[in-house]
């Protein structure tokens, strides 16, 4: 039998290459979609040619062995409460959600219908970050001194703008590129965040959320690092965005950039000329390949809804950070 899986919503960017990922898996049967806008809805079907479903629980009554969920994040609590109560196990974007009260509620309701959670962060699946993992676990950079993380891209803009509405996102850059980075660091050294302090700004007024953020944090084992977390590439960029990151240690110095592998494209038509195609691995494919073993497999999936919840902490300690203009400390059960 097929494993099927369907994804619920397209309003986050990832859904278009998701159904992507879901297609050159064997054995997977991509069900179809749901997205509450029709308009978007019929446009998103008839590009894909995948079957759309107008309500959110028609596509989870179709029997659904795994559902993505790709809404707006503060939308991640509905799609994944409905889930949960169908009794499907989820993949969901990130952050998990807006605040920390939902993000609970998330887990207790998969907890109380026996639901696996597993929240999206594809760069754990990069053969460069687990590359730079290694050699931190191995301790080949020595003592690591420090760590400089970056996550850049442009303003989200068209059918995509919800990333820069506060009701909706949550923030704005911040809330967007910190959990990539936040979880990377978690992952990458088996340690926690403990403190948090950031500087955060608004530019260009066309927009009411935040588009630049740096901040300082500090892990459970001392190490120390930052992160630029900005809304910053102009539309004409030749790549969308990007994410990296510097490992100082002692004995020597890792350099990381997840999408380093592209050529340059030259063309007359479309909006950025020129441009970076990727040919790297997928990072997103990985993912989606576990998330799918899991459910095959019923146990699991190596990233969790702990996961998730942590990297959101740490954005949602930056935003209060800014505000009181001084380190926040987060606490951890010992």
């Amino acid at each position: 039998m097929p494993t099927r899986i369907g994804i619920l919503s397209f309003a986050h960017l990832h859904a278009e290459g998701y159904q992507a990922n879901l297609r050159a898996i064997p054995g997977v049967e991509l069900i179809g979609f749901s997205h509450e806008n029709g308009d978007e809805g019929r446009s998103f079907a008839e590009k894909y040619g995948l079957r759309w479903f107008s309500q959110h629980r028609d596509l989870l009554a179709a029997g659904l062995d795994g559902a993505l969920i790709c809404g707006e994040n503060a939308r991640h609590r509905e799609l994944a409460e409905m889930a949960a109560e169908a009794k499907v196990p989820i993949l969901c974007e990130k952050p998990i959600e807006t605040n920390l009260a939902d993000a609970k509620a998330m887990e207790s309701i998969c907890a109380k219908n026996g639901v696996w959670f597993m929240t999206a962060f594809p760069m754990r699946f990069a053969p460069s970050t687990q590359a730079v993992r290694a050699m931190i676990r191995k301790g080949e950079l020595g003592n690591v001194l420090g760590v400089n993380g970056i996550n850049h891209s442009e303003i989200p803009k068209g059918h995509r703008a919800w990333f820069a509405d506060n009701n909706l996102a949550g923030g704005g850059a911040v809330m967007d590129h910190t959990v990539h980075l936040a979880d990377l660091l978690r992952w990458c050294f088996a340690a926690e965040v403990v403190e948090v302090y950031a500087e955060i700004d608004i530019y260009p007024d066309e927009v009411k959320v935040d588009t630049a953020g740096l901040m300082l944090i500090m892990l459970s084992n001392g190490v120390q690092a930052s992160i630029d977390c900005s809304w910053s590439r102009p539309t004409s960029y030749p790549r969308w965005g990007h994410l990296k990151m510097e490992v100082i240690g002692e004995q020597g110095t890792a350099v990381m950039d997840s999408f380093a592998q592209y050529l340059t494209l030259y063309s007359n038509n479309g909006l950025r000329n020129p441009s970076w195609i990727g040919f790297g691995p997928d990072p997103n494919q990985a993912m989606i390949e576990e998330f799918v073993a899991s459910i095959q497999e019923n146990r699991e999936p190596r990233v969790t809804w702990n996961d998730g919840y942590q990297a959101l902490r740490v954005a949602l300690a930056a935003y209060e950070s800014a505000k009181k203009k001084e380190p926040v400390r987060l606490d951890h059960p010992s």
